[in-house]
């Protein structure tokens, strides 16, 4: 393929994906091969109590990403995007973003990271009898609203951070049905009418000015239209004034859809772990479970198919402050070392720890972790004084922690004899390779694969969703698209459970769930 005249000629597939710590952007054509990438660097803030990010983070984060990707078009192939066959946006599920009548922003986007909104999850979960965690967009807004917060009278539409950049772009109120079961509860293709109305009578002595049917957004499935690029949406995206109006865009989704199609794990019975800021497993079911789990998330995949999710809030972010310490501690003594190389080579180093980890313990708690039944948190490391505290013990506890709160969830699934074929990893826990695949193996103690696509994540993911929605044929499904036109050549390796790391992992847990109480008082202080 003529990669240059391809581009040109308006046939190549942009996916964005808004990350917690970074905005992707990712070039594909009809088979998912990648031909360019862009990316946008952002942080969370804490501001008065909530993570969030500011309204002009959102613009300068779209345009700054598509920026990147446009110089390395250029760069590869002396060329510039003017026209594209299709767009896809994704980005962190759940949070709350509420808008007034004229479409301002009417307080500052609470992510999925907060965990306010308990009592109203609570209260939630016990009206409909059905699980609603707090980070779900439905329980920041009755949680808002048990709060008294004077800006609820004023909303006529709220939405995820896929769903506002997608407004932003086609003018369209949509949501594809995987984020859109991250707000409200569902019940086939479409949000539950007997919950819809429960919610509604839960608030009619408020007065308000709306029903909740009229502010969600609409459903939609994989492969249906969600819209088209405006004149406005191109000049948002492109700054420069390049990019053509009129691209089809396909239905926005959140992290954990694409990050289901980008694992190909959206057909019965198969499962993905997403490790990043967050970790998140995905269990497509064969039948719904047996009772309500709060320790469980009830969503779809991307056309429509339950999902079992088990969701934990903190992942990563203590790694990757050990290891920005330790990168301080490198320049100071003038060594010359890359971040990538760094992170690679503690990986790598975990792999000689001792099998009882030297009974160091480690939480990587930055936020609250519901699971566990944290609302808030602190990182905190416990070590005896005659504990073994070498590198190798201190980083293979900082690669089991990121999974202790999935594994006390994946247990709940075992009881409920969840059956799951395969378990495929991506995210950028799994850029070392061998490493990051070995734990979760052991972890999960059954084999994992993962993909070479596993680093792009979700905005490959959505790219591909996109794909789909331009090129699927009548009566063709997501999984066989999938199967048939994306996965058939795609190479991946799998790993068996190493028994060794299974056990070193398993007394790793027998502390973790004791030191709690420890974890406990230190957030208590």
């Amino acid at each position: 393929m003529d990669i240059k005249n391809y581009i040109e000629e308006g046939k190549a597939i942009f996916g964005i994906e808004f990350g917690s710590t970074r905005i992707k952007g990712v070039l594909i054509d009809d088979a998912g091969e990648v031909l360019a990438v862009g990316g946008y660097e952002w942080e969370n803030s804490l501001v008065n109590g909530i993570w969030t990010y500011g309204e002009e983070e959102f613009f300068a984060g779209l345009k700054g990403c598509y920026s990147s990707l446009k110089k390395d078009v250029k760069d590869r192939y002396g060329i510039t995007i003017k026209n594209l066959k299709a767009i896809g946006i994704s980005g962190m599920m759940h949070g709350y973003l509420a808008f007034n009548e004229e479409g301002k922003l009417l307080t500052p986007f609470r992510t999925w990271r907060n965990t306010c909104a308990g009592e109203a999850a609570n209260k939630l979960t016990e009206v409909f009898q059905f699980n609603i965690p707090d980070r779900w967009s439905i329980a920041h807004l009755y949680q808002v609203i048990l709060d008294g917060e004077e800006h609820v009278k004023d909303v006529r539409y709220f939405t995820t951070l896929a769903g506002y950049i997608h407004t932003l772009l086609t003018g369209e109120k949509v949501l594809g049905i995987g984020e859109a079961s991250g707000m409200f509860s569902m019940e086939g293709n479409n949000y539950s009418e007997t919950m819809l109305d429960k919610f509604d009578a839960l608030v009619e002595e408020k007065g308000y000015p709306w029903k909740i049917r009229e502010i969600l957004p609409k459903v939609l499935v994989a492969g249906e239209n969600a819209g088209v690029l405006t004149e406005a949406g191109a000049k948002l995206l492109d700054e420069d004034g390049d990019l053509q109006a009129g691209i089809p865009m396909c239905p926005p989704e959140g992290d954990a859809g694409t990050g289901m199609v980008a694992t190909n794990s959206v057909r019965v019975r198969t499962g993905n772990v997403s490790a990043g800021t967050s970790v998140f497993a995905m269990i497509v079911l064969e039948k719904l479970l047996s009772k309500l789990h709060r320790e469980i998330d009830m969503v779809t995949t991307p056309d429509g198919a339950p999902v079992a999710m088990v969701h934990c809030n903190n992942c990563t972010s203590d790694i990757n402050a050990w290891t920005y310490l330790f990168k301080e501690v490198l320049d100071l003594m003038g060594a010359d070392c890359s971040m990538g190389d760094l992170f690679t080579a503690l990986f790598k180093k975990s792999a000689e720890a001792d099998a009882d980890c030297g009974d160091l313990i480690s939480y990587n708690y930055f936020s609250g972790e519901f699971i566990t039944g944290f609302e808030t948190g602190k990182p905190l490391f416990i070590r005896e004084p005659d504990s073994k505290f070498s590198l190798a013990n201190f980083m293979r506890v900082q690669l089991f922690t990121a999974f202790g709160g999935i594994k006390i969830g994946m247990n709940i699934l075992e009881k409920e004899d969840v059956a799951i074929d395969k378990i495929l990893g991506h995210g950028g826990f799994f850029k070392t390779p061998v490493i990051g695949q070995s734990v979760l193996a052991a972890v999960m103690n059954a084999p994992v694969s993962v993909m070479e696509t596993a680093g792009e994540g979700g905005a490959w993911g959505v790219a591909v969703l996109a794909a789909f929605s331009a090129n699927k044929e009548d009566g063709e499904t997501l999984p066989d698209y999938l199967d048939n036109k994306i996965f058939a050549t795609q190479k991946m390796t799998t790993l068996e459970p190493d028994e060794k790391i299974v056990d070193s992992f398993n007394k790793f847990m027998e502390n973790y769930k004791k030191g709690l109480s420890v974890e406990r008082a230190a957030v208590e202080m």
